[in-house]
C-alpha cells in the first residue's frame, strides 16, 4: 500500500478547490494501484465523506506531523496556493508542510498548480528554495513556469499541463434543473439565461457598479434571465446580494434568481449546464463552464483567468479594472453570434488540455517504482 497524503485549500466551500481535489483523488485512483489517500482539511470528517479519504485537521501541527510521518509521498494538490496576493501567511504554510516533508524524508509531488502571484522577495526565495528539492513540479500554465524559472527554479525541473478540473466529466443537466427550481428561478417564457460568478470584495468598487448595470441591461435590452452564482461561498455572497438588490430595485426581482445554498462540484456542473452563457470572474466557473459546453465571457482578476482562457483559445473580455456595461453588451452580442464556433474551439482546446494533464499520474507512477 503506497500512502499519498494530498495538501491544498480543501474544507473551505469553495467549489473550485473542492472540484480539484475531487478531480486529484478519482484520477489517482483511476491510473495508480494498491494507493491510500489522506487529505489535509479544515473540515476533515466532511472531506473523509464526500471522496471516501482518510481526511486529518490542516491547523492542527500535530495532525500534520503525524499525517506527514506516515504517508510515503506527499501532493501539493492544485489550486493558487504558492501566492501571496490573497493572504502572506498561506503561501509560508504551504511551504513549511514540503519543508517538514522533506525533512522527515519523505518526498513531495506540485500536482498541476498556479503559481504566483509572488511579491515578497522572501517569500520568493523560500518557494525556490523549496521546489528546487521537489521530487516533481507540475503547473497548469506557462505564466507559472516563467515565474518559477524567474525566482531560479531550473527551468528542466517544470512541467506544463493544465488545471485538474478539466479531467471531471460532463455531467446531465436534470440535477442543476432541480436544483434551479428549489432556488426559485422560473423561466416560464424561454428566456435567455446568463449566469454570472462574480468575485469581489470591495462592494462600493466601480465593477461592482458596473457589473450590476451589464446584468440590469441583459435584463432590459435582452430579454435575458440572470442566476447569480457563488463559487466560495462565504466570500461570494455579499457581492450576489448586493447585485440581487440592485437589479429588485429597478423592476426586475422577478427575472433574478440568487443561488443561496451550497451544492457539491457535480452539482454546480449540472446548474452551470443550464445557462446559456455565462460570465465569469471565478477560474473555477469558467472552468466549469467549458466542460459543460457553456458559452463564457471572462473578466480578469488574476492572471490565471488569462492563462486558461487562452489556452482555450479565447482571450478576457477586459479585468475588473476597466469592465464598462457597454462594452460588455458587445462582448454579450458577439457571443451570441459566435456561440456554436466558441463551444467547438474550447472543446478541441479542452480535449488536449485533459491529456497533458495525465503526466501528473505518470510522474507520480515513476516515484512510485523509485521508491520500491
Amino acid at each position: 500500500m503506497y500512502r499519498i497524503l494530498i495538501s491544498g485549500y480543501y474544507g473551505f466551500n469553495n467549489i473550485g478547490d473542492e472540484s480539484i481535489l475531487m478531480a486529484v483523488v478519482s484520477s489517482l485512483r483511476e491510473k495508480l494501484d494498491d494507493i491510500e489517500i489522506t487529505v489535509l482539511s479544515q473540515n476533515p470528517e466532511s472531506t473523509a465523506a464526500k471522496y471516501g479519504v482518510k481526511s486529518e485537521n490542516r491547523k492542527s501541527v500535530t495532525a500534520v506531523l503525524r499525517a506527514l510521518k506516515n504517508c510515503d509521498l506527499l501532493i501539493s494538490g492544485g489550486g493558487s496556493l504558492l501566492q501571496d496576493v490573497t493572504s502572506r501567511k498561506s503561501i509560508l504554510y504551504y511551504l513549511f508542510i514540503m519543508r517538514a516533508a522533506k525533512f522527515m524524508g519523505k518526498k513531495f509531488f506540485i500536482y498541476s498548480q498556479g503559481i504566483g502571484p509572488i511579491v515578497s522577495k522572501f517569500n520568493s526565495r523560500m518557494t525556490a528554495q523549496v521546489l528546487k528539492k521537489a521530487s516533481g513540479i507540475v503547473v497548469r500554465d506557462m505564466s507559472s513556469k516563467e515565474l518559477l524559472v524567474k525566482i531560479g527554479v531550473p527551468e528542466s525541473s517544470v512541467v506544463v499541463t493544465a488545471d485538474p478540473v478539466l479531467r471531471i466529466k460532463k455531467t446531465g443537466l436534470e440535477a442543476g434543473a432541480r436544483i434551479l427550481e428549489e432556488e426559485g428561478f422560473n423561466n416560464s417564457d424561454g428566456a435567455p439565461v446568463c449566469g454570472f460568478a462574480v468575485k469581489e470584495r470591495n462592494l462600493d468598487s466601480g465593477f461592482m457598479h458596473e457589473i450590476c448595470a451589464a446584468a440590469d441591461r441583459l435584463i432590459k435590452e435582452r430579454n435575458c434571465r440572470i442566476v447569480l452564482i457563488p463559487f466560495h461561498f462565504s466570500e461570494d455572497m455579499p457581492a450576489i446580494e448586493m447585485m440581487e438588490r440592485y437589479l429588485a430595485e429597478r423592476g426586475a426581482a422577478d427575472r433574478v434568481c440568487a443561488v443561496k445554498h451550497k451544492y457539491l462540484t457535480e452539482e454546480m456542473l449540472s446548474l452551470i449546464g443550464n445557462m446559456d452563457t455565462l460570465v465569469g470572474v471565478r477560474l473555477h466557473a469558467l472552468i466549469h463552464a467549458a466542460i459543460m459546453d457553456v458559452p463564457m465571457i471572462g473578466i480578469s482578476y488574476d492572471p490565471k483567468i488569462n492563462s486558461f482562457l487562452h489556452s482555450v483559445g479565447m482571450k478576457a473580455m477586459c479585468s475588473i479594472y476597466d469592465f464598462k456595461s457597454e462594452f460588455f453588451m458587445e462582448e454579450y452580442d458577439k457571443t451570441q453570434r459566435e456561440r456554436e464556433n466558441l463551444k467547438a474551439m474550447v472543446r478541441a482546446n479542452v480535449d488536449v488540455l485533459i491529456k497533458k494533464i495525465d503526466t501528473n499520474e505518470e510522474m507520480i507512477k515513476a516515484i512510485i517504482e523509485q521508491g520500491k
